[in-house]
Order: C-alpha cells, then sequence, then structure tokens
C-alpha cells in the first residue's frame, strides 16, 4: 500500500506544477528567497471556451490510473525479467537476416586458382602467381579486359607490349576460356576488397 501511495504521489506532483489556477481565483502572491520584495503573480485566463461534458474533473484519477498502470507493467516485467529477456534474443534474432550463402555450385570452380590451368573470364589476378613472370602485369592486362569468347583473343588486346604477349604464348596451354560468370567477373581485379 506504501508503494502504491508512494506512486500516486511521484506521478501526481509533477503534474500540480503544469496545473493553471482555476478561473476567478485570487492572485498568488510569492516572495523571492533571495531578494526582501515580493512578486504579485496574476493568474493567465485564457478565453477558451469548454466542450459540452466536463472531462477536466477525471483528469487526475486518469493521471493516477495512468502511473499504476506503468507501474503494474513495470512490476510485472521486473518479476520475469529472464522470460522477457529470451523473448527479446528471440526476436533479435528472428529478424536477423541469415548470411549469404557462397556461390560454390560453379562448375568452373578448378579453373579460378586451384588447378594448373586458369580460367580468363572468371580468375581473379591472383591465380595468375603460379606462372612466373605472368603476375602482376600480363594478369592485369587479361583482367581489365574481356570478357572473352576463346583464349587466343587476349592477344587481340590493343596496345599490348611485344613481352606482355610472349608470356601470354609461353603459357597458353595452361588458360581456358569458361563463360563470363557475374559472381566472379566483377572480382577480378580487386577480389572483392572494394565493397
Amino acid at each position: 500500500m506504501a508503494r502504491l501511495l508512494l506512486a500516486a504521489a511521484v506521478i501526481v506532483t509533477p503534474v500540480s506544477a503544469y496545473v493553471n489556477f482555476a478561473p476567478g481565483a485570487a492572485s498568488r502572491h510569492v516572495k523571492n528567497a533571495g531578494l526582501s520584495s515580493s512578486v504579485n503573480l496574476e493568474p493567465m485566463i485564457l478565453e477558451i471556451e469548454e466542450p459540452a461534458s466536463e472531462a477536466n474533473s477525471m483528469g487526475g484519477f486518469s493521471a493516477l490510473a495512468a502511473g499504476v498502470g506503468v507501474g503494474a507493467m513495470l512490476g510485472w516485467l521486473n518479476s520475469r525479467r529472464q522470460q522477457v529477456a529470451s523473448a527479446a534474443a528471440a526476436a533479435a534474432i528472428a529478424v536477423t537476416p541469415a548470411a549469404a550463402n557462397a556461390y560454390v555450385d560453379y562448375e568452373g570452380l578448378a579453373f579460378l586458382g586451384g588447378s594448373d590451368k586458369v580460367d580468363i573470364n572468371n580468375a581473379n589476378v591472383q591465380a595468375y602467381k603460379q606462372f612466373p613472370g605472368f603476375f602482376p602485369t600480363a594478369a592485369g592486362v587479361i583482367a581489365t579486359h574481356g570478357p572473352y569468347k576463346e583464349v587466343k583473343e587476349i592477344f587481340d588486346i590493343p596496345n599490348v607490349d611485344p613481352r606482355i604477349t610472349a608470356i601470354f604464348k609461353k603459357y597458353k596451354q595452361n588458360l581456358v576460356c569458361l563463360p563470363a560468370n557475374p559472381a566472379y567477373f566483377i572480382d577480378r581485379v580487386n577480389n572483392g576488397l572494394y565493397r
């Protein structure tokens, strides 16, 4: 019972600070704490038409009822802390998006650097490190052009140094040309580091 009275006092006290004086009430006489003179406060009365129903008579009770309702809700949540925490965690997990699965069903996965053959359309520039002299310059030339339909199209790239073309010829048997896959073609140069 004491808690109920304390809750009512805590809720109603701040509310009373915002309540205007009743119309027709006498002015309040307030004395300043630091000064010897007093200040005469006149109530501010606005001419507002009251609605037909008198809802103001229930104002204090409504504030008390709202306070009791909020207190009851907080008390219930406090007594069931673990259940509320479990429900909040379950809700957070339910709305968390699932991680995207990697695209590993690609038939040319072995040609992305896992064998002695490299796919010129989908392999990253790092896959060419296994061929001496190929990385980074010759690999960069292949990766920045394309997509290719055949391996021999790498010899048609404009403005390529003859030394690079010689490297292409040296490792031509180690290059394959599979159709460009959007999941791998975009990462040929940066290997996903720009994301």
